[in-house]
């Protein structure tokens, strides 16, 4: 009897702290240029205001483990914003994920995602000041690009996205750049993250970035059987995390 009851206890626990950490999400639209994007908002416990975070899928679309990155990010107490480049649609091959990547236009997925951090600076549980990017793949060359775009962002963490070196460019960028990357990589090599490095320390800009030598491309996501590296995901991670709370953070 004794057992038993410690049993129903320790259930009640966990059940108490699972419904205690769990966060609401709901589907959002938002206006960009002419057009309507869309993307998913996860929000943390409190009134606020809150830090916030925009967060940008690989070339596989939102798909389920990005959503699960977003929602963990809201439950570390970001208002976070999962943005959907490609409105609905998300690729389970490569040669969809190839031909969903290369059908979205440059500017339409800058556009949508400085439209996404208008709507968060408008929202009135967001701290206007305290705004982020993160991103994987493709969404890591589009945090960089919205940091470009968007003086107005604090914080911006790229996981093995493409890179710019242009300084005209590079110029505009009034956020805190951090990136993880694989030496690996044979479509961001090392050669190509140093030269992004100097350009931005050149320039005064703050950057971090961070070459694991026996990773590869998309090593942080563990759907990616034949790359995927825990422990240097778990440090990444890590990395983002503790970074992310620097900048954005009081």
């Amino acid at each position: 009897m004794k057992t038993l009851r410690i049993l129903l206890c320790t259930a009640s626990l966990l059940l108490f702290f699972s419904a205690s950490s769990a966060r609401s999400q709901q589907a959002v639209a938002f206006p960009s240029g002419d057009a309507t994007a869309q993307g998913i908002l996860y929000l943390p416990h409190g009134a606020g205001p809150h830090p916030a975070l925009i967060v940008i899928h690989e070339w596989w679309g939102l798909n389920d483990w990005i959503k699960q990155q977003a929602a963990g990010y809201a439950a570390k107490g970001y208002v976070t914003l999962a943005v959907d480049l490609y409105r609905g649609k998300v690729a389970a091959t490569p040669d969809l994920a190839h031909e969903l990547s290369r059908g979205l236009p440059q500017d339409q997925g800058v556009r949508d995602l400085t439209a996404a951090l208008a709507y968060l600076q408008g929202r009135k549980d967001v701290k206007r000041n305290r705004i982020g990017a993160v991103g994987w793949c493709m969404g890591g060359g589009y945090a960089l690009q919205l940091a470009i775009a968007a003086p107005a962002l604090r914080a911006v963490a790229i996981n093995y996205g493409s890179l710019a070196t242009d300084k005209s460019a590079l110029a505009q960028i009034r956020a805190a750049v951090l990136g993880n990357f694989g030496g690996q990589d044979q479509g961001i090599p090392p050669a190509a993250v140093h030269a992004f490095e100097a350009a931005m320390q050149s320039l005064g800009k703050p950057v971090d970035a961070k070459i694991y030598p026996l990773a590869g491309h998309a090593f942080e996501n563990p759907n990616n059987a034949g790359g995927y590296r825990a422990q240097d995901a778990a440090d990444a991670l890590a990395r983002v995390d503790r970074f992310l709370a620097s900048q954005l953070e009081p």
